[in-house]
């Protein structure tokens, strides 16, 4: 091992791994750097010498907070090429001038050298060495437990000067077991492990033992973060003081969990009700949302850490948080937000748990908070490519499968292919959402020997987390069209859109209209009006339940429709062009949830009515211009516009229920649909309506709409 002038480390209120306040290790004491002079050229130094590719930015006046002891370094003047900090110019280590209110802090990019060796931080009872580790592991004991998916049981190995070693166990504590665990996607460790075939196992094979030993709390991120207990100093072929090698077995959350006939669950449910993740592009990450009093809201990022991202991960069944995201990164939600300031020990069973400040004073959804949790390695992306693409984002689909005892890629038949299968095909590969679907593929190139289709009649729910766990033909193939130039094709992208209906707009605006026929010429000709009109006299009147609708766009990405404007259909007697003949279903119910009205099913432009502060609007379709709604915007839809209704003429007096749907095609990817259908109570007397307990769909609000559970819209 090399005796060394300094380590280095990221310390401090951190929301991911790679970034922190930079803090020094020299005379057996850790400092910190003041901000004076520092540039993005020493934050370079910082992060290669961490092991980082380059620095992304760096923080001045303790935005990590202020560290303590030392401040090892003031005035540095780096290039950027230096191999360590210390040999930048600088005062001279130890000489400085500054308060810890100045102390330093760096971003790195999530992205490692490669080969590079993480270095411990060293306190404890091994000072100025620089222990070196590649890799760590959990390798299955077991010739059964090693064909598991994921492997949740065996020895715990870390990768030192390019060979495996195991660590010995007299120093082990369940503490390190559940960082181990956790940093393979796991929420917990089992504490009774049957040690009688480990010590046969350990018998029949000599391990080759690490020479350190490890001490965590059971909060760190990765083991990297553990500090190191004293060295063993052991001989050649010497077994350690206990005689065994750690071994860990991992408790795998309910999602990931093996079972005797499927191996594990398909598709990704909420394994807590109190606490769920909206707006992520694959499982595991996503804005926090926390119910309360029957509602769900959003969590403000004040003091958000990678300590409290990691109790919501492990309440979730995942691991570790690799990120604590901030400033409504993956979308802003709607409703209140229920908890600010929250601070947890990390040893809490819900975030619900943990200390928080009851008042969001001055919280707003733009500092709603969001995880990224380590999950287990399924080795779904194994059996998945996109071939013939301009870039890795886009391609053909070809899936990897079993034919005659041989693994060969194939294509899948596009019949029925649409979003919900290609947004399950970007999560496989962990290139985001879909942003496009396509039933035609000629102009992709795909691999020749991979043309065959191998798997037809897909049909996903959207929350599988592999391709193969949708519904799909098995052997018996049926694709009239073959594969090669009509397969399947997806393009992806890291952001998409999310509309959300406002409930209030809806309540607030509900009422009756008798109208005469002879001035619904335009509505009947867009078929806005019951089927029963068709034999209404002109001078007849029908009449409308009205209201306004306000959908606003809380997604990262602008929502645009799929068809280009050389297809946008021109309705002569509205004056405007429909991008979308299907962009909302207003619909009526009876409590058992028999259909008994329906409105207007096609779109009115799509502009930008109204944005949030700060946002300029980007889309007017007046004189065929450009139709969406822009990230932060939303479209208004007036009461008093035609087709804005639903037509019951034929209605009788009662209790209903009242629906809306956007986008109920799914024509258009978005981050999330379950915010898309909103339900109202509805009571109708002859004479006066009352809209009343609007809100977006959940499985709180189904369980008052019992009428409503068998008649859920789909997306074909």
């Amino acid at each position: 091992m090399l005796t060394v002038c300094c380590l280095l480390r990221l310390a401090g209120d951190k929301r991911k791994h790679n970034e922190g306040r930079v803090e020094v290790f020299y005379n057996a004491a850790w400092g910190t750097v003041c901000d004076d002079d520092f540039t993005i050229h020493a934050a370079q130094v910082v992060c290669k010498e961490l092991g980082y590719l380059e620095a992304v930015s760096w923080s001045p006046s303790s935005k990590y907070g202020k560290g303590q002891g030392p401040i090892w370094f003031d005035n540095l003047h780096c290039t950027g090429k230096e191999k360590t900090l210390a040999l930048c110019p600088s005062n001279g280590i130890g000489i400085s001038d500054c308060k810890h209110s100045e102390d330093v802090g760096v971003v790195c990019s999530d992205k490692r050298i490669p080969g590079f060796k993480f270095v411990n931080t060293l306190p404890n009872h091994v000072e100025n060495l620089d222990i070196q580790v590649e890799d760590v592991r959990i390798r299955a004991i077991l010739s059964s437990y090693r064909k598991r998916i994921p492997v949740t049981e065996g020895y715990v190995e870390v990768k030192d000067d390019g060979k495996w070693k195991q660590i010995c166990n007299t120093e082990w504590t369940q503490h390190n077991s559940r960082i181990i665990c956790g940093m393979f996607g796991f929420p917990g460790e089992r504490k009774d492990l049957n040690r009688a075939y480990m010590r046969k196992l350990a018998a029949e094979r000599k391990p080759t033992y690490w020479d350190y030993a490890v001490n965590c709390t059971g909060n760190e991120a990765h083991l990297s973060s553990c500090k190191l207990g004293q060295g063993t100093s052991m001989k050649p072929n010497e077994t350690c003081p206990g005689g065994l090698p750690v071994v860990v077995s991992c408790v795998p959350g309910r999602d990931f969990a093996p079972t005797p006939m499927t191996g594990f669950r398909k598709a990704f449910r909420q394994e807590q009700p109190l606490v769920r993740l909206r707006g992520g592009a694959i499982v595991g990450e996503g804005r926090v949302e926390v119910l309360k009093n029957g509602e769900w809201g959003t969590i403000c990022d004040d003091n958000w850490s990678l300590l409290s991202a990691t109790v919501v991960c492990r309440e979730l069944g995942f691991g570790t948080a690799i990120e604590a995201l901030s400033g409504g990164r993956l979308g802003q939600g709607m409703g209140p937000v229920h908890m600010n300031e929250v601070e947890c020990s990390g040893f809490e069973k819900s975030i619900t748990e943990c200390f928080f400040n009851k008042e969001a004073l001055g919280c707003s959804h733009e500092e709603d908070a969001a995880v990224r949790c380590n999950v287990p390695a399924m080795g779904f992306q194994e059996s998945l490519r996109l071939s013939g693409g301009r870039n890795p984002y886009e391609g053909r689909v070809e899936v990897l499968v079993e034919r005659n005892g041989s693994l060969v890629w194939g294509t899948v038949c596009s019949d029925s292919w649409g979003t919900m299968e290609a947004m399950v095909v970007c999560r496989q590969l962990g290139l985001g959402f879909a942003s496009n679907t396509f039933q035609e593929t000629w102009y992709w190139p795909g691999e020749v020997s991979a043309d065959s289709v191998v798997m037809s009649g897909v049909r996903c729910s959207g929350t599988e987390m592999s391709l193969s766990h949708c519904l799909h033909h098995g052997a018996h193939l049926s694709c009239a069209k073959g594969g090669g130039r009509n397969a399947a094709g997806v393009s992806c992208s890291e952001t998409a859109p999310d509309l959300v209906l406002n409930p209030q707009v809806v309540e607030q605006t509900t009422y009756m209209e008798d109208r005469p026929m002879f001035m619904l010429q335009c509505a009947y000709e867009e078929n806005c009006l019951s089927s029963n009109s068709s034999q209404a006299p002109a001078n007849s009147y029908r009449r409308l339940l009205r209201f306004s609708s306000q959908i606003h766009n809380n997604g990262q990405s602008d929502f645009r429709p799929k068809a280009g404007r050389h297809s946008w259909v021109w309705h002569e007697c509205h004056r405007h062009y429909h991008s979308m003949e299907v962009f909302t279903l207003y619909d009526l119910f009876t409590l058992n949830g028999t259909k008994v009205a329906e409105g207007h099913k096609a779109s009115f432009c799509l502009e930008d009515s109204e944005c949030d502060e700060g946002i300029e609007k980007r889309y007017e379709c007046a004189n065929f211009g450009e139709q969406g709604i822009t990230v932060g915007c939303w479209d208004t839809y007036r009461h008093d516009i035609d087709c804005q209704w639903i037509d019951i003429s034929e209605l009788k007096p009662g209790d209903y229920i009242f629906q809306i749907v956007i986008n109920p095609n799914y024509e258009v990817p978005e981050s999330d649909y379950t915010n898309n259908i909103m339900k109202c109570r509805c009571r109708y007397d002859g004479h006066r309506v009352w809209m009343y307990s609007c809100g977006s769909l959940s499985t709180e609000t189904e369980q008052t709409f019992p009428g409503l559970l068998n008649n859920q819209v789909t997306h074909r």
